[in-house]
């Protein structure tokens, strides 16, 4: 049952991995606001190329959440440029 509960838990998880993501990503993260942004789309692009590979939930889902937040970095700072 999604709740609102559920829903910080998202806003938590994806700015934690947006963070990460920055960090692995040297000198492209977005604050605050924008690492969620990040983390949250990045864990869907991420579950859906890398979900196969590595799952989507335990370690796995935080390898595949993370890998689409990079992606997703990569894509943002092509465009950006």
């Amino acid at each position: 049952m999604f709740g609102i509960f559920s829903f910080i838990g998202w806003l938590i998880i994806g700015a934690i991995i947006g963070w990460i993501a920055g960090k692995v990503w040297v000198g492209h993260g977005f604050g605050l606001i924008g690492n969620i942004l990040v983390g949250i789309v990045g864990s869907i692009i991420g579950g859906a190329l890398f979900g196969g590979f590595f799952g989507t939930s335990g370690i796995g889902g935080w390898i595949t959440s993370i890998l689409g937040a990079i992606v997703l970095l990569v894509i943002a700072g092509l465009i950006k440029k």
